[in-house]
């Protein structure tokens, strides 16, 4: 008979060790679980919401005006101080702004996100899929600098009005208060359009993704039940496609209420939120009125998720 070769020690220990691992956390799942996630947790507590917490507390500090120092008592002074009416203008800009780019990138990319849902099939998918998608390759900043140009008063679209003869429309334009200026380059108008091209595709994808989960024989009855194509919308289409809205809205209402870079290079010299945190943080060295201001869109965007929780947006992300 030839004798059967026996592993050594080690390699039974080895093997006891893991297989008893093994059983432990198949037995277990909940500590599995645990292994898996603490890492991560340990790096989101201490990191995000940590920071997070610190630049909460700097908010309830102020500023000495004689020393420029940071004066490290609980107060109110500086919620008080944002609240001035330059500081307020500021907050009430950008919100507004942040919400006329969200409607309006609402209105255009609904359309486009309709017939890629409904009607666009294969290559034409696939191309809308790329033309949506191309201009999030590109920088950001080579985006905004392009559109610099675009917007400038020897630029590409002041060429394009006066080859159409509708100069005077846009010097019309350009001559009401507030959202005129100089050039498109330099006014609310010309912000507004390059937050609205930037941070389109972040509307156009949850509303194609809601879209698509819109059960095609739901349209087909209401036809046969004599609804218009309108009544179509009202009732079934739009109703469904909400949350992909309210999804799409999250990302552009709040990449806008916190960007500072397009302001800075397209607009006019009037602050945003972003800008007013840079300045007070890097310029004046107010590390307490900078903390303030960051607060004020973590509360609104706060109050915002917590609306679109409600009306099922996280269900289209």
């Amino acid at each position: 008979m030839t004798s059967a070769v026996l592993p050594t020690s080690g390699t039974v220990h080895d093997r006891g060790f893991t297989g008893r691992l093994s059983d432990t956390l198949w037995r277990h799942p909940q500590l599995f679980a645990a292994i898996l996630l603490v890492p991560p947790l340990l790096w989101l507590g201490i990191i995000y919401v940590g920071s997070l917490f610190a630049l909460l507390a700097q908010s309830f500090f102020s500023i000495d005006d004689f020393s420029g120092l940071v004066t490290y008592e609980l107060t109110f002074s500086t919620y008080r101080q944002l609240l001035s009416d330059a500081n307020f203008d500021i907050i009430i800009r950008t919100v507004l702004m942040a919400g006329l780019v969200t409607l309006a990138s609402a209105a255009i990319a609904f359309p486009i996100a309709y017939y890629a849902a409904r009607y666009a099939k294969g290559r034409m998918k696939a191309f809308f899929y790329l033309a949506v998608m191309l201009p999030l390759w590109s920088s950001y900043l080579v985006k905004v600098y392009a559109w610099k140009l675009i917007l400038a008063k020897e630029g590409i679209l002041t060429w394009f009005v006066d080859k159409l003869h509708l100069t005077w429309l846009l010097d019309a334009w350009l001559a009401l208060p507030i959202i005129g200026g100089s050039s498109l380059s330099v006014s609310y108008t010309g912000t507004f359009l390059v937050f609205l091209y930037v941070w389109m595709p972040f509307m156009i994808l949850p509303i194609q993704a809601a879209l698509e989960r819109v059960p095609g024989n739901l349209v087909e009855a209401s036809a046969d039940l004599g609804a218009t194509p309108g009544q179509t919308f009202r009732t079934i289409i739009f109703p469904l496609a909400l949350p992909g809205i309210v999804a799409g809205s999250i990302f552009t209402f709040s990449l806008t209420l916190g960007d500072y870079i397009i302001p800075q290079i397209v607009g006019s010299s009037r602050l945003f939120i972003g800008q007013a945190v840079y300045a007070q943080q890097g310029t004046a060295g107010n590390i307490p009125l900078a903390a303030a201001f960051s607060v004020v869109p973590i509360v609104i965007m706060g109050l915002y998720l917590a609306a679109a929780k409600r009306m099922g947006a996280f269900n289209a992300l």
